[in-house]
């Protein structure tokens, strides 16, 4: 099964799950009225959310006479997708870490940060760029705008039900039957934030493994990202650069979803709920595609 279809399923998942609890509580008009708001506050993040993001991280843009070179790899590795031009920006952090961001491939941005130019070399960090633009082509942002929107509606449904049946039980004593089973209510305010938290860190687990694999393909050298995420995900790396005591402000644990390594989850059952896959498999997928995508000369 590809990634592909996973995300097509899985969103399939969300989207039933968000009809069914919609339809309970309030028919057709329940579901459309939390669907409009939700799309509402999404679209908002959607269209801003490159700003937002920027602001947040202090990046500043960079041109072709910076010295990482970073511009022209990612002027080329876009031109190898036939994408326009990011814009390219650079994180005052040392925290290793690079992520892409814009609503659509014309308004694109991709960022890395001081930390990861200091740890990787050009090969590794072709790498690094090149998973970030098949982020773009693949318009992941568009994508997890769009299950963000979905999932964030489930939770105002299962917020609406928990309130109903607080104010329900509360006239229980006046009438019989009507209303919703109180185990059925139970099950989806419990159960049904859960199941979306679930489905939309699992859709972008999916996507980190496309742009591992579609990224891999385009620089043409799996090795080179898989080396690069071993090194910008190593304990004790991360360890040593926050025990500095000059550290600039750190990443921000609200937008992980765009980093290319999440640094605030571990490998155990919370992984479950993570944004990113486990490292170690995705360089075992991305060393088994070794023989697949040999690296150009």
């Amino acid at each position: 099964m590809t990634n592909q279809i996973k995300t097509v399923l899985l969103l399939t998942v969300l989207s039933a799950i968000f009809l069914l609890i919609g339809y309970a509580l309030g028919g057709s008009s329940g579901m459309t009225t939390a669907l409009v708001f939700s799309l509402v506050m999404n679209f908002g993040a959607y269209w801003f959310s490159d700003k937002i993001v920027l602001a947040m991280h202090q990046a500043r843009e960079i041109g072709a006479d910076h010295p990482s070179g970073v511009y022209q790899i990612v002027q080329e590795l876009a031109a190898e997708t036939h994408l326009p031009m990011p814009k390219v920006y650079v994180v005052p952090q040392l925290t290793p870490n690079a992520f892409a961001t814009g609503r659509n491939p014309k308004h694109a941005v991709v960022a890395v940060t001081e930390g990861i130019l200091k740890i990787l070399d050009k090969r590794e960090l072709r790498g690094v760029l090149a998973h970030e633009i098949s982020h773009i082509e693949n318009r992941d942002i568009l994508v997890s705008t769009i299950v963000a929107a979905i999932a964030s509606a489930i939770m105002y449904l299962a917020h609406m039900m928990r309130w109903m049946g607080v104010s329900g039980s509360r006239r229980s004593n006046d009438r019989e039957g009507g209303g919703l089973n109180p185990l059925v209510l139970l099950l989806t305010i419990v159960l049904a934030p859960l199941a979306a938290s679930l489905i939309q860190a699992a859709i972008s687990r999916t996507r980190e493994f496309m742009a591992d694999h579609s990224g891999a393909e385009v620089s043409h050298d799996p090795e080179a990202l898989a080396s690069a995420l071993e090194k910008i995900s190593n304990p004790a790396l991360i360890q040593e650069i926050k025990r500095n005591p000059m550290l600039p402000p750190d990443l921000q644990p609200a937008f992980t979803h765009l980093y290319i390594v999440n640094h605030f989850s571990g490998e155990s059952l919370m992984t479950l709920f993570s944004t990113h896959p486990p490292t170690k498999e995705r360089v075992r997928r991305l060393r088994e595609m070794k023989l697949e995508t040999p690296r150009s000369a």
